[in-house]
């Protein structure tokens, strides 16, 4: 086992009453004035808006409005949220939505805390002096943004999208109500499905030593998924199911699933310039297409530890023959995607062979950048022959 720091000091408040605390978490924080950000208006169709206008009225803390996220968080916005927040004077961030708010606060507070065009913070990795304090009240379980170190935002002007790592990006407080995903579309839910697994799969498989307890504990999630992701797609209105999925998101991304092992994260970096290029790829089903066409390409410079993932968490069959079972592997995930509609080619997510080179380069700097993987790092070779496994 890799030495590791693990640090949490989210503060999570999880349940149907998850939004009663805000008012009070913030005024015992001394929280003087908010800035609530958030997307379009599933937040106040639902019902969740007033309830936060609520908690912050009673509890006499001011607050200015900045809503208009969008999937894939753009720039644009966060830029106007930083001089929004100098201008009236804003200490706490508080978003409600999905992972494009959670990680388009983390921008304007990086941006607040540096000085910084957040841009230039985010695709620079440059770590802040000190966190923003920030809560969120999630909408949607899939990114588990909410008690990550991670932000991943996009430059429309240049369709790259960049994200960063680091502890100055974990939440102050996060506000976990299962009762504000039910309105969640299908297809954003099996989305979510994906994500979530994606967050713990590409911690589990890396080249470092042996990590039996951290194992077990991301094999115990991913087996959780599966089985509660597949409930929720026969019936959405599932709490149970939503409660089960939404705390194991929050567990796939804060980093519990990947101590003592080092994280590349390749599949994520992959997608995200397929998704930075096709706004509309929705992130999960962008590495529903990537990650099996990944593991086909990396798999055999790693047999023991893909047959330990195929075996152990895909319920391949036991076999002297590692690399029959790890492809079956694929095969039994690949299968489960298609069970939760989400696509399984490129051809499916609309990219096309012409883009191939140009995409690859982007995601490595013009080849400037290898991007470090199981084995060596990938070129931008290597990444078009993994579209091409994804045909």
């Amino acid at each position: 086992m890799e030495s590791f720091t693990y640090y949490t000091p989210t503060k999570v408040f999880f349940g149907e009453d998850a939004e009663s605390h805000i008012g009070k978490a913030l005024k015992e924080y001394g929280v003087k004035k908010v800035l609530l950000h958030y997307g379009g208006g599933s937040i106040k169709r639902i019902g969740l808006y007033d309830k936060v206008v609520s908690q912050l009225t009673k509890a006499e803390i001011p607050f200015v409005e900045l809503g208009g996220v969008e999937p894939n968080p753009k720039i644009g916005l966060i830029r106007k949220g930083v001089e929004l927040c100098r201008a009236e004077q804003v200490d706490f961030l508080l978003g409600v939505g999905g992972g494009s708010v959670c990680d388009s606060c983390k921008a304007i507070g990086m941006g607040l805390t540096t000085g910084l065009d957040p841009w230039e913070v985010v695709s620079k990795n440059i770590v802040p002096e000190k966190p923003f304090p920030m809560g969120l009240v999630l909408t949607i379980a899939a990114a588990g943004s909410e008690m990550s170190n991670s932000c991943v935002i996009t430059n429309e002007e240049t369709n790259l999208k960049r994200g960063c790592n680091h502890d100055a990006n974990r939440p102050t407080f996060a506000f976990l109500n299962p009762v504000n995903t039910l309105s969640v579309s299908k297809f954003q839910t099996a989305a979510g499905i994906v994500d979530i697994m994606m967050h713990t799969m590409e911690r589990y498989l890396t080249s470092d030593p042996e990590t039996p307890l951290t194992d077990r504990i991301a094999e115990s999630l991913l087996k959780l998924v599966k089985e509660y992701g597949t409930r929720l797609m026969q019936d959405p209105q599932d709490l149970e199911a939503r409660a089960q999925i939404m705390w194991a998101s929050t567990l796939g991304h804060n980093d519990i699933t990947g101590c003592g092992r080092n994280k590349t994260f390749t599949a994520h970096k992959i997608e995200h310039d397929l998704s930075g290029v096709h706004d509309g790829i929705t992130h999960g089903a962008g590495l529903a297409v990537v990650f099996p066409a990944w593991v086909r390409y990396e798999y055999k410079n790693g047999i023991d530890r893909f047959y330990q993932w195929a075996v152990n968490i895909w319920d391949a069959e036991p076999s002297e023959d590692k690399e029959k079972a790890i492809l079956e592997g694929v095969d039994h995930m690949v299968a489960f995607f298609r069970s939760l509609d989400m696509p399984v080619t490129m051809k499916e997510l609309g990219v096309t062979p012409e883009e191939y080179e140009k995409i690859s380069k982007m995601t490595t700097n013009g080849d400037a950048k290898p991007l470090p993987s199981f084995g060596k790092p990938l070129t931008s070779a290597d990444i078009r022959e993994i579209y091409r496994l994804a045909e």
